[in-house]
C-alpha cells in the first residue's frame, strides 16, 4: 500500500556486512512505496534517491526476502504529504558516513526526515554509534571516515525504523 515502508537484507559487502552488524538488525535496506504512474515503486536512498520499480527492489535483497510496516495513524492525505516530502530529496547523493544533514541521505535517513516533516515527531530513535555494535566493523569505518571513528555521530538505522511505535508490522 502507498506510504508503507518496506525493509530488506542486501546482498552481502562490506558496507551492508557493517550495517546489519552495528545495529544487530537482520535489515540494511529500506524505502517507502508509491505508485510510478500505474505500477508500484519503492522511493530509496541507494546510491542517489531514485524511485525504482517494486520488482527490482525486491530483486535486490538477499534471497527477495522483506517486511512491511506501516504508519499506525495513516489517512491519505498524511501518505500524500509523507511521499511528496521524501521526493524533495530525490537526486541527492548516497551518505555513506551516515551524518544527518540533508546534503547527502541514507535509506533510513530519507524515511525518517519525510516523516519528521510531515508530523513533527521521529520514527525511528537516533542512536550514537558508540552505543551501538562498532567494535568489530572499526576498521572499515576507519576506512570510510578517512581514519576517525565518530562514535558520537547519531545514526537512524532501518533497525531503529522497525522499533517505533509509530509502525505496525503488516507483512
Amino acid at each position: 500500500m502507498a506510504g508503507d515502508i518496506l525493509f530488506q537484507s542486501l546482498p552481502r559487502g562490506p558496507l551492508v556486512d557493517a550495517i546489519e552488524g552495528v545495529t544487530r538488525s537482520p535489515w540494511s535496506h529500506c524505502g517507502i512505496i508509491v505508485r510510478d504512474g500505474d505500477n508500484w515503486a519503492v522511493l530509496e536512498a541507494i546510491g542517489p534517491v531514485k524511485v525504482t520499480p517494486l520488482t527490482s527492489w525486491i530483486r535486490q535483497a538477499r534471497d527477495d526476502r522483506f517486511v512491511a510496516y506501516r504508519i499506525r495513524e495513516r489517512s491519505d492525505d498524511l501518505v500524500e504529504q509523507l511521499i511528496a516530502a521524501a521526493r524533495t530529496f530525490l537526486g541527492r547523493p548516497y551518505d555513506i558516513r551516515y551524518e544527518l544533514d540533508d546534503e547527502k541521505i541514507y535509506c533510513s535517513e530519507l524515511v525518517q526526515k519525510a516523516f519528521a516533516k510531515v508530523t513533527g515527531r521521529e520514527l525511528g530513535q537516533p542512536r550514537r554509534l558508540g552505543d551501538m555494535n562498532w567494535r568489530p566493523f572499526e576498521a572499515f569505518i576507519r576506512q570510510v571516515e578517512g581514519g576517525a571513528l565518530p562514535l558520537d555521530r547519531e545514526i537512524v538505522s532501518p533497525q531503529a525504523l522497525t522499533e517505533s511505535s509509530e509502525l505496525t508490522k503488516v507483512y
